[in-house]
């Protein structure tokens, strides 16, 4: 693929990423609440407890650590099932009427959030080969918006606190992140999940 096709893939997988899977999940999980609509409630928090895999990837890759090749992978495989796996929930937002605009929108970006993870899945599917070369030019398309996310935090970091933050203190918060994150998914496999079945519970 040449690069500046891949380059601009990369930044395209970045853009909707911020639009589908963090922008329009925040306005929806607000408007559920204020709605009052508990199961889509429900589903949205299950959904950015898992698609925080995505922000610690980017803080590993920031700090240009290999792992955060494999992580950006594995994500959108998580989100996906996140956002289908629960019986209860399926059913609760089906049973949900097809015309309130809430209820429509959250259905919509369901498959949306499906298809873009898929698509997300395809690209970093490319990057692993990150995992044995990242000064490779594919590995530097990865590296581009990180870094300009970087640069703005350590402004606004900065400007809070008057310290920097920098790419090993990413790296070290993406590395604590991805510790407490794999903890917290053992226990939910080891224990709740034959516990409670396809049923969200108090994932």
């Amino acid at each position: 693929m040449p690069e500046i096709t891949y380059r601009t893939l990369v930044w395209l997988t970045y853009r909707l990423g911020a639009t589908f899977a963090m922008g329009l999940p925040l306005i929806l999980l607000v408007w559920a609440t204020l709605r009052k609509e508990s199961s889509i409630v429900r589903l949205l928090s299950i959904y950015w407890k898992t698609s925080s895999l995505i922000a610690i990837s980017m803080l590993l890759i920031t700090g240009q650590r290999q792992i955060g090749y494999l992580t950006a992978f594995i994500a959108p495989f998580l989100v996906i099932i996140s956002l289908w796996f629960w019986v209860d929930l399926n059913e609760e937002l089906t049973d949900l009427p097809p015309w309130r605009p809430l209820a429509l929108t959250v259905k919509i970006w369901r498959w949306a959030v499906t298809g873009l993870g898929i698509f997300m899945a395809n690209m970093t599917l490319i990057s692993l080969s990150c995992l044995k070369n990242a000064n490779t030019n594919i590995c530097l398309s990865w590296l581009e918006a990180p870094q300009e996310f970087h640069q703005a935090t350590q402004k606004l970091f900065n400007f809070l606190f008057g310290a920097n933050w920098t790419e090993p203190l990413a790296a070290f918060v993406g590395y604590a992140a991805l510790m407490a994150y794999l903890v917290g998914l053992l226990q939910w496999l080891l224990i709740k999940l034959p516990k409670q079945g396809r049923i969200a519970g108090d994932f």
